[in-house]
This record gives C-alpha cells, structure tokens and sequence, in this order.
C-alpha cells in the first residue's frame, strides 16, 4: 500500500528486502521510480495510483540492477529513463538472447516465479547532459555517481525536500561496493560527499532498501556508510549493527565477508604488482 513520506511524495514497500518504489506526484501524471518486486505488489501499486486518480507519465531506474529495472504494463508505456551508463548497462544485458537464463541465480528462489522479467530494463538514457529528469512535475535533479554500480544516481526532489538516494543510506545493508571498479572504495566515498552535500536541502532519505530517515537521521546514515567503507579501506573489522547479531538480514554479514575478501585479494595482488 502507497503511504505519504513527504508532500506529494509517496513509496510502496516491498517484502523482498524491504525495497522502495517510490512515486512523485506531478501536474499531469505521477514519476515512478523503481517499482517492485513481486507481480502481486506491482499490480497493488497500479491499483493504488488508480484508486488515487494518477496516471503514471515517466519511470526512472536509479542503476542497472534487476531489482531497479523493472515494470508492468499496468503502468503503461512510457518514457523510462535511468542515466547513459545505467541505460547502456541494460542494453547490453539485453542483447543476450539468453538473459532470462543468465538473471536466474540472482533471483530469490522463493520469489522468482513472482517477479514479472517481460518488461525488465527497457531503459532510456537520459539526454546527454541532463542534470533534471524532463517531466511536468517538481524539479528532479540526477546525481550521478559510481558508488555501488556503474551509472548509480539519487534523485533530489529540493522542493519536496525529497533524497531518494537508490542503493544508499540504507539502515538494514552496509554499503555494497562494485566489485567490478578500479577503485570502488574511492567511489563510494566520492558518491558519499556528493549526497552530503544535498543533506541541507533533504528532510527526507528514500533508501532502496529499508527505512526513510528523517531530517535528524540523514547525516548519521552518511557517517555509518564512510566509517564503514573506511573500515575495508583500513582493513578494519567495522563495527556496524547491520551486520551484527541484531542485523536485519541473516545474509548481509555474509555480503560483508566477501567484499572485505575481494579487497584484501586486491592488496595481496597490487602488493605482488609493486
């Protein structure tokens, strides 16, 4: 069920790892940005925009993985932007004849039967040079990053006082690094320091997954994620409840272990290298 976080902002939460689709409403039609997970939920979503009087006029993915790329035809066809490197990541992952069989594994087995792939990533990028998503609706302005995937952004709603900030900030994952980057440590904390500098124009923090923080939480979640990242840069074991023994997901410690090995890998191997 659609519940109000701000005004004329409202998010729908989903069982799957307590995942935000969030909805702007705008003068013409409403944004959606990252709807999910399961087809039940989604067609709860396009229900409650109905039942509302919104007509969904644009989508936004705020990064190329599946849980951020998909959609229902309940919504309808329209435009549906993420940023260049998002919208090229998918486009090459969809000219995979076979990508339904390579998305497989990432699914929640429980779940996969549930989540509707047909219209998984059908992304448009941006016009090049966008800082603002083109739409009849409050200002959104993109922030670009690299922290967690190639072609991340967090949107600024500045005159609803709206972050949403995708895969950050969340209270129930640490931050999960790409592991893919030549310097992921870096451009996490590069994509930390540019949504701080947001944090006096946000009252409200929409994480992917998890809670909304408020005014007096959205720093506090800043300082948890970089003393964080700077615990793998140090090779420090971190101490963070997410991934202590009252964390909200019995897997996340395990998310923990491998990126803390993945990086002491990279050590020993530009260590050998020098």
């Amino acid at each position: 069920m659609l519940r109000a976080v701000a005004d004329g902002v409202l998010i729908h939460t989903s069982v799957f790892c307590q995942s935000n689709a969030v909805v702007v409403r705008g003068q013409a039609g409403a944004m959606l940005i990252d709807p999910g997970i399961r087809d039940e939920e989604l067609a709860c979503l396009a229900r409650d925009l109905s039942d509302s009087g919104q007509t969904v006029v644009v989508g936004f993915s705020t990064h190329p993985h599946w849980d951020h790329l998909l959609w229902d035809g309940r919504f309808g066809s329209v435009p549906r932007y993420g940023t260049a490197r998002c919208a090229a990541a998918s486009r090459e992952w969809l000219s995979d004849a076979q990508w339904k069989t390579g998305i497989a594994p990432m699914l929640p087995p429980d779940i996969a039967d549930e989540i509707p792939l047909d219209l998984l990533g059908l992304i448009t990028a941006l016009p090049a040079g966008s800082a603002r998503i083109p739409w009849d609706g409050p200002e959104v302005r993109v922030i670009e990053h690299r922290a967690h995937a190639s072609g991340h952004a967090a949107l600024l709603i500045e005159e609803r006082g709206v972050l949403v900030a995708g895969d950050m900030l969340s209270d129930v994952l640490v931050p999960m690094l790409d592991g893919g980057a030549a310097d992921p440590i870096e451009d996490y904390l590069v994509a930390l320091q540019l949504l701080e500098g947001t944090a006096d124009n946000a009252a409200v923090v929409i994480p992917g997954h998890g809670s909304v923080a408020d005014a007096a939480q959205i720093r506090s979640r800043i300082e948890q994620d970089r003393a964080y990242v700077h615990a793998l840069r140090d090779d420090a074991a971190p101490s963070d409840s997410r991934i202590g023994p009252s964390a909200a997901f019995d897997w996340v410690p395990g998310v923990h272990a491998r990126q803390w090995e993945q990086l002491s890998q990279r050590r020993v191997r530009r260590g050998a290298v020098g």
